[in-house]
Order: C-alpha cells, then sequence, then structure tokens
C-alpha cells in the first residue's frame, strides 16, 4: 500500500488519477478510450473499521483530557487569585479596625486630659493600662 487508510479516504481524487492513467494505457492497446475514473466509495474490512472507529474515539477522548485538565488548571489559579484577594482585603479590613481603637485610644486620652485638671496623657495611659 502506498497511502495509510486514513489518507485513502482524503485522497480520493488522487486514486482516481492515477487508476484513469493506469488503466488508459493498458485499455489502449485494446482499443478502448477511458475518460474518466471515480472512486465513489471505499469500504474496508469491518474489522478495519472498528479499529478505526476506536483509534478516533481514542485522540478524542485524550483531547478532552488535556482539555478537561486545562480548565482544571485554570479553576484553580482563579480559586488561589480569589484567596489571595480575600485574604488582602482581610487585612485592609483589620489594619483599619486597628487604625479605629488607636484614634479612639488618642481621643480618649486627649479627653480625659482635658477633663480632669492636673491629669497628663501619661497619667491616663497608666491608668488605662492598669
Amino acid at each position: 500500500p502506498r497511502l495509510e487508510l486514513d489518507e485513502s479516504f482524503t485522497s480520493k481524487d488522487d486514486i482516481a488519477s492515477a487508476v484513469l492513467g493506469q488503466l488508459r494505457d493498458v485499455m489502449k492497446d485494446y482499443g478502448y478510450e477511458i475518460i474518466k475514473s471515480l472512486v465513489t466509495d471505499l469500504n474496508p474490512d469491518i474489522k478495519v473499521k472498528t479499529s478505526m472507529n476506536e483509534i478516533n474515539a481514542s485522540k478524542r477522548l485524550k483531547e478532552a483530557a488535556s482539555h478537561k485538565a486545562e480548565a482544571d488548571k485554570v479553576r484553580q489559579v482563579k480559586a488561589a487569585e480569589a484567596e489571595a484577594e480575600a485574604r488582602y482585603l482581610s487585612g485592609l479590613g483589620v489594619a483599619r479596625q486597628r487604625k479605629a481603637i488607636v484614634q479612639g485610644l488618642q481621643s480618649s486620652v486627649s479627653e480625659f486630659s482635658d477633663d480632669v485638671k492636673g491629669a497628663s496623657p501619661k497619667d491616663v495611659m497608666d491608668i488605662v493600662l492598669l
């Protein structure tokens, strides 16, 4: 065989041209002229067809597995990015909360030292830390 079976299905016109060339030469000696040669259908053995179907199915399964793995990879990357963003935003929230606590403490110390005569901010902090 000059062609693989898969190639023969895709190159029917090439096969028809080759058959036409050979038949013209042979039949000319007998007084016949071959005008056209048609290859309309290739019909391999049922075992060959079954084997080809299994090969094609296997290729499709392999391609599907590859696409599924790529989708899983994208899913994992996106989940990791989302988790990192959530942790970042959580950190911002904690930082703002701590900043508010410090500002509230500063305000309280300042008001307490203003309201109580003779109390310095250091005295107020000493009382708070007790």
